[in-house]
């Protein structure tokens, strides 16, 4: 499990202050705590810690010394500043169940022939208690050909019973699309231009 190292910030200080001073601004929450901590993270730590860690990921949190067991609950990411504004996390409890997502992450999708892949669904929301959270569903398109469509209801995680879904089961994920082909006077006409 990876770790990130926060600090608790003062929420006299503002955030536009924090940000041009190299931090990113979140907070902590969670049942057993009364409010939530306004936390603050090294911008340079915290754009390393995104590049393997995504919404939904489970993790140990350093919060001034303290480890704490949570999951990267909310990012907000400004692409005109290429910046990440703030994450939010929350704190697990083994005995509660937390609505959370997992990454959908396609596998092999060179070994489709003669097809595009057209993915529609890029995470999936479900309950779980903290024991039971899956960060990714990978699915190899190896088996797959022109034609296919995966739905939620096609994935082993369906088949857990300490998962529930919140995403629907019909729900589409992947539609395996034969390619579009050019009618032969569209040809022609590009030839003599």
């Amino acid at each position: 499990m990876n770790t990130l190292t926060a600090e608790k910030r003062d929420l006299k200080t503002k955030a536009k202050k924090l940000r041009k001073e190299g931090y990113v601004i979140g907070n902590l929450f969670g049942r057993d705590i009364e409010n939530s901590i306004p936390l603050k993270v090294d911008s340079r730590e915290a754009a390393k810690f995104l590049k393997d860690n995504k919404k939904g990921a489970h993790i140990t949190l350093l919060v001034d010394g303290e480890n704490v067991d949570a999951i990267v609950k909310e990012i907000d990411y400004n692409a005109m500043k290429n910046e990440t504004m703030f994450i939010n996390f929350q704190a697990l409890v083994a005995d509660e169940k937390i609505h959370t997502t997992a990454a959908i992450e396609l596998l092999n999708e060179d070994a489709v022939q003669n097809g595009i892949v057209e993915q529609s669904l890029s995470e999936i929301e479900y309950k779980a208690f903290p024991a039971d959270i899956v960060e990714k569903v990978e699915i190899d398109l190896t088996q797959y050909n022109v034609g296919d469509m995966i739905h939620v209801k096609d994935l082993p995680l369906v088949a857990n019973s300490k998962i529930s879904l919140v995403t629907p089961e019909d729900t589409l994920i992947v539609n395996i699309a034969e390619p579009e082909a050019v009618p032969e006077d569209e040809d022609e006409e590009a030839a003599e231009e």
